[in-house]
């Protein structure tokens, strides 16, 4: 597994191959791939290279994914006893960037995936389970089904007492 520390807009961002980082706005379209300028430092397995301040030969190239906006921020000012309350709100603009690859130019190799197992035994248990557990749902609404009928009629055939006293004087 390589991964990277970059540089874009300022800030540092560790890019491992296959995955995605969020970093400030690009002005980069959908789709577009491109080459992270600043690789300030590259680890291999046991293998690190340390740039002073840039490692040189070696490549980030990323994919832009996704435009998208961070959370929203929203700053309230207040003074006590003088009327004032500033409300105002702020949502950052961010470029999600899948990073394709990482290593020298021209360098061939293909990135890492982590092999799933196989999901067939697992779901022919899941089907097994599904199906006593069907039977034993639709049991258990026909045997509700009667006695929500009796705790209906018992409720309207109960009377309330009243709270008003009658008096016997007339």
């Amino acid at each position: 597994m390589r991964f990277a520390i970059v540089e874009s807009g300022g800030k540092q961002y560790r890019a491992v191959e296959g995955t995605t980082i969020d970093v400030d706005r690009l002005a980069h379209d959908l789709g577009t791939k491109f080459n992270l300028e600043r690789v300030l430092l590259m680890g291999d397995g046991d293998t690190i290279m340390v740039g002073t301040p840039a490692v040189d030969g070696i490549q980030v190239s990323a994919t832009v994914v996704e435009h998208l906006k961070g959370p929203k921020v929203v700053s309230f000012k207040y003074r006590p006893k003088k009327r004032i309350r500033v409300k105002g709100g702020h949502r950052h603009q961010y470029t999600r960037l899948m990073i394709d690859f990482i290593g020298k130019a021209g360098e061939e190799r293909k990135v890492e995936k982590p092999v799933a197992a196989k999901n067939e035994p697992k779901v022919e248990k899941a089907e097994a389970e599904e199906a006593p557990k069907a039977e034993k749902q639709v049991k258990a609404k026909k045997e509700a089904a009667p006695k929500s009928a009796v705790k209906k009629t018992e409720k309207t055939s109960e009377k309330k007492p009243s709270t008003t006293k009658k008096s016997d004087k007339k």
